[in-house]
């Protein structure tokens, strides 16, 4: 920390880490996408929201640009801004706790996933459908909708989201905390809805947030959340490319696509199935299908079925290797080898969208050709199609900022890289492989009758860029649909100043 407080420094902001100080190194070290490097002038690392305020209220009144940062797991450089002059870490911000007033789990914004999932199941036996990813920080993650493993089955983790706490900047340009609940009563019920789907750094720093079930009442956590799965089935299996070849690869991509379109609705058995398909590149040498299962004594046979499907039209039996453990050993340690890196970490493109069909004869073809192609040297790139729908789609797309509530997949095109001269293949081939998927709608998924737009919380800048982006349609629209409208109002009311904004953050009207 540093040695001595500046005539800026205020005592009530938060520790302050100047650039030599382990503590801005750690700040920056823990952004996950290698790709974009931080260079602030100072960290303030928060404990309190009064401490947010502070912060806040400094850097707005020295004329400093700032951002918010809780996990880090931003996939593009928001965080990382070369304009930011200030990030504020809220990781010190971990309390999770029963709020009785509100009857609800109020959560900080710096706990993780995994801190907030073990708080939950251990404390109360209860569960919201938080991400995959245990390290993710609650702050980011929820503003932007939040999906996870649980998804089918009890929707959004901003279906449970009974109110938030927000620190905005007003018109005098003086910092507030504000909380905003579900209540459409409550006068700041705006603020509340642009938090359940609107994404991060839109409107102010999130700092607290409280989970509780539409119209739950009780005052314990089992009787206003859901209860925690016993025991969880997982399951993984494998083919190789050698084995199926380019028509093989083909037929399973048709057969996952077909999976998903037949079991997308609320009541179906099998929405207690998540399943993820991953085609990595032909060089990497494998396709690998992935899936969780909720459903008890039936999850042996849920999961045959699915194999069973997967497999229909395809010579070559995949290797397969099941297990059941208690859902929380799982949460905190999910399929380790889809999220392990190289020390260091990796840099990387991850370009998303949500489906309303399966993928077309015409796009499977795309992604084989992409797979495949022996002109570009990827390794690390790969498809990745995760089963969607389920709970999620029993909510209207204006009930929440969320408005992707009619899709069945969601698709991702990634590549990650390690050596910076890497680059610019990888980049060529993961946005020429996106492009060419679109390429009936300018190169980018276009809300219709086949595709639903782009999930906020996967950013991807090329879709703000015309180069990339020949549809004519709005970035906004692709991620916000009909609900753009309503978020610039927000937008204008919380945040007229736009203190709060990054490269796809909501304009102002």
């Amino acid at each position: 920390m540093s040695a001595t407080p500046g005539p800026e420094q205020r005592p009530d902001a938060g520790e302050r880490f100047a650039p030599d100080d382990a503590g801005y190194r750690a700040v920056l070290d823990r952004q996950i996408n290698k790709r974009f490097r931080a260079s602030p002038e100072y960290v303030r690392a928060v404990r309190s929201t009064a401490q947010v305020v502070a912060a806040v209220d400094e850097a707005v009144r020295t004329g400093r640009r700032l951002v918010a940062t809780s996990g880090g797991h931003c996939l593009e450089g928001f965080v990382s801004d070369p304009d930011a002059r200030v990030i504020v870490d809220l990781s010190p911000m971990r309390r999770i706790a029963w709020d009785p007033r509100r009857r609800a789990v109020e959560v900080e914004a710096g706990a993780t996933v995994g801190e907030t999932v073990a708080a939950l199941c251990e404390r109360w036996g209860v569960v919201v459908p938080l991400g995959e990813y245990p390290g993710i920080g609650i702050g980011g993650h929820i503003a932007g909708g939040a999906f996870g493993f649980l998804c089918r089955q009890l929707g959004l983790a901003v279906d449970y989201l009974e109110a938030v706490e927000v620190v905005t900047v007003g018109a005098d340009g003086s910092a507030a905390a504000v909380i905003a609940s579900r209540d459409p009563a409550d006068p700041n019920h705006d603020l509340w809805w642009a938090h359940t789907g609107g994404g991060a750094g839109n409107f102010g720093i999130l700092t607290r947030c409280w989970f509780q079930s539409a119209g739950a009442s009780g005052d314990q956590p089992p009787a206003v959340l859901p209860a925690a799965p016993p025991a969880i089935a997982t399951f993984t299996a494998s083919w190789t490319w050698d084995a199926l070849e380019r028509a093989g690869a083909a037929r399973l991509l048709g057969n996952f696509g077909a999976w998903c379109e037949r079991h997308a609705d609320a009541d179906s058995p099998f929405a207690s199935l998540w399943t993820l398909l991953v085609a990595q590149r032909r060089q990497a040498g494998r396709i690998v299908l992935r899936g969780v299962s909720t459903a008890g004594d039936a999850a042996a046979a849920q999961i045959d079925a699915c194999l069973s499907a997967m497999g229909d039209g395809i010579g070559e039996a995949p290797h397969v290797e099941r297990q059941t453990q208690s859902w929380l050993a799982f949460a905190l340690n999910p399929f380790p080898d889809l999220f392990a890196g190289p020390p260091g970490g990796v840099s990387m493109k991850v370009k998303d969208a949500l489906l309303k069909r399966p993928l077309t004869a015409r796009q499977i073809d795309a992604a084989c050709e992409h797979l495949t192609r022996g002109d570009y040297d990827v390794p690390g790139g790969m498809l990745g199609l995760a089963s969607y729908g389920g709970r999620i789609n029993a909510v209207a797309p204006d009930a929440t900022a969320a408005a992707q509530r009619r899709s069945i997949i969601d698709l991702a095109c990634t590549a990650g890289w390690v050596a910076p001269a890497d680059a610019d293949a990888n980049l060529g081939w993961v946005r020429g492989f996106y492009r060419d998927l679109f390429a009936d709608s300018g190169g980018v998924p276009v809300p219709g009758d086949a595709t639903d737009g782009a999930f906020i919380n996967h950013p991807d800048t090329d879709l703000a860029d015309t180069a990339w982006n020949t549809s004519g349609v709005a970035w906004t629209t692709l991620y916000y649909q009909d609900n753009v409208a309503r978020l610039q109002r927000v937008k204008a009311r919380w945040d007229p100043g736009n203190v709060f904004r990054h490269a796809l953050s909501i304009p102002l009207p």
